[in-house]
């Protein structure tokens, strides 16, 4: 039980009412234990009580030889919640697929438990294990037991925040390259872009192993990498007779929901026009034992995505409607290509602008152009509203003069 008198919480205290589980709840409990805790619903409380936040960006805090993995939090307060006055975040590097063992997560919570105010959020919207709320005197301690554990911090501020993945392989049978190893090696490869920000603005790596995209990295990531096929669909027709002989109208629930009309179904047999298909799972996931992706895998690399910060939020467009995800090559071309869009962002990126609105502001024509991917079909969003075309004429000399 708690050795200090527990903070009077009305406000929150309604949040414990109904039928759903409240963070208060799990709060409180940890209050009884630290005094950290206790003054957070003790400032929360005022916060609900003015409608006012009560942090404040006091300056950068770290660890040594790092420039991220840290988000400095101070109370504006410190008279009234002494025990919040520093109140920092380290987020800490998942593991690929995030695939943890139980020592592992006891280490961590050991570690937590010991140096912090013990919550945690599992996970981050960019993936970290979120470790919140520490001082600034626990942070060397906090850095050095996790290295001793065979843990790193994740990213954070204008660098490459911390690469996520599904787990592709490991558990779905529709991935089409290996996300989870892919999204090793690029955390090995790009450790200094990781840990010490160098960029215009934050840059977010997300893999999906297949097009259901389970990691929503279209909404949420700067270069999105989707697992896909350029070959048919593989269809067995007998699996198919034995959907309908179980009764699913394969009209209505599966070629009349195709967005692009690609597919038919003539009372036997399903046909499709794969040139038509856009990928979009639906007739796969609807029917799993008849439909599956191709054999010639890889992934479409899409680039832009990001929620609205500065301005408005993007979705990823297509950038290579194609790319061999090759293992026995270490990923090379997929490098190659990061390493030109990254030489392009910090030449002409200002500061706080992500890749998606930098491209917006400069042309994708000329993003296109700096970074050596010829112009494709699949790079255009809507047609043209515009009647009149404008080009250059380029003539070669002859030598006649």
């Amino acid at each position: 039980m708690a050795d200090h008198k527990l903070r009077e919480t009305p406000l929150l205290d309604d949040l414990q009412k109904g039928p759903w589980p409240s963070f208060v709840t799990d709060m409180k409990k940890i209050a009884e234990r630290k005094p950290m805790v206790n003054d957070l619903l003790g400032q929360l409380e005022l916060s609900y009580k003015e409608r006012v936040g009560h942090w404040k960006h006091g300056g950068l805090v770290g660890v040594i030889g790092y420039g991220g993995g840290v988000i400095g939090r101070y109370s504006d307060s410190p008279d009234k919640f002494p025990d919040v006055a520093h109140f920092h975040t380290v987020r800490v590097n998942q593991p690929s697929g995030w695939f943890y063992t139980s020592q592992a997560l006891r280490d961590l919570c050991d570690i937590w438990e010991a140096h912090g105010s013990g919550m945690t959020n599992m996970h981050g919207s960019t993936g970290d294990c979120v470790f919140l709320g520490t001082t600034s005197e626990e942070l060397e301690p906090i850095f050095a037991k996790l290295t001793e554990k065979g843990w790193d911090l994740g990213g954070s501020g204008s660098d490459v925040r911390t690469p996520s993945c599904c787990n592709a392989m490991a558990r779905c049978e529709y991935a089409c390259y290996d996300a989870m190893d892919v999204c090793y090696n690029i955390t090995m490869e790009y450790q200094d872009e990781l840990h010490r920000p160098a960029f215009p603005y934050k840059w977010k790596f997300k893999f999906a192993g297949c097009p259901n995209d389970c990691v929503a990295s279209i909404a949420r990531s700067d270069l999105s990498v989707i697992g896909t096929w350029r070959d048919d669909i593989r269809i067995d027709q007998a699996a198919v007779k034995a959907y309908a002989d179980t009764g699913m109208d394969i009209r209505a629930d599966v070629t009349r929901k195709c967005p692009t009309a690609c597919m038919r179904y003539d009372g036997k047999e399903i046909h499709i026009n794969n040139r038509q298909c856009n990928r979009c799972m639906h007739c796969i996931n609807a029917m799993p034992k008849a439909l599956r992706p191709g054999k010639d895998t890889g992934a479409t690399i899409l680039i832009g995505g990001k929620a609205p910060i500065i301005e408005g939020a993007l979705l990823s467009s297509v950038l290579v409607p194609f790319m061999k995800m090759d293992k026995d090559d270490d990923y090379q071309e997929f490098k190659d290509l990061m390493e030109r869009i990254w030489e392009f962002w910090d030449e002409h990126g200002v500061n706080r602008e992500r890749i998606g609105e930098c491209i917006e502001r400069v042309g994708l024509g000329n993003f296109l152009e700096a970074i050596e991917v010829d112009p494709q079909p699949e790079h255009v969003k809507h047609p043209r509203t515009n009647p009149y075309i404008f080009y250059e004429e380029y003539f070669e000399d002859d030598g006649t003069g």
